[in-house]
């Protein structure tokens, strides 16, 4: 199964960058993420749980990174074991191209299943791989600029994103 999309950050490329290769990031974008631990160099080590249609496993895997180029794209790869669900594997190409107004963020996400999971029909699993991958660039997102409000606009107060906070802590 493979997918593409796009979306606008409100942030500069180099602050998405960062914000991809930091593991409490990571673990708040990843959705079903139970702990993730490690570093861009080492690779990650993630547990992960999650319901595909009626079966729900504890994934447990590594995330690595590849041929990163700093604040333009880098490549993020996972492989996860669900016990008797079976495996997930799958990766990501991301780009990072500055814009009026933040960045495109632009993904070729891949992901394949085996076991239990492969059963369950490839229209379910496609849908719920798209899913899992616009949930994890709008946590991204969200990470980066902030809860949205409500009504989509601006209240006036400070937005607590991520980078404000680590720029809180200078």
């Amino acid at each position: 199964m493979q997918m593409s999309d796009k979306r606008v950050i409100k942030a500069e490329p180099a602050a998405v960058y960062v914000a991809l290769l930091n593991p409490d990031v990571l673990k708040a974008c990843v959705p079903g993420a139970q702990e993730l631990s490690g570093n861009p160099q080492d690779g990650y080590e993630a547990t992960v749980v999650q319901k595909v249609g009626p079966v729900k496993a504890t994934f447990k895997g590594a995330v690595t990174m590849s041929d990163m180029v700093e604040n333009q794209s880098l490549n993020i790869a996972g492989e996860g074991k669900g016990g008797a669900a079976g495996f997930a594997k799958g990766g990501a190409s991301v780009s990072l191209t500055p814009v009026e107004g933040g960045t495109e963020l632009a993904y070729d996400v891949e992901a394949k299943v085996g076991g239990k999971l492969a059963q369950l029909g490839s229209r379910l699993i496609d849908g719920f791989a798209k899913k899992m991958a616009d949930q994890f660039f709008a946590n991204l997102q969200e990470q980066l600029e902030g809860p949205a409000d409500e009504a989509g606009e601006e209240t006036g107060e400070e937005k607590k994103s991520w980078l404000g906070k680590l720029r809180g802590r200078d």
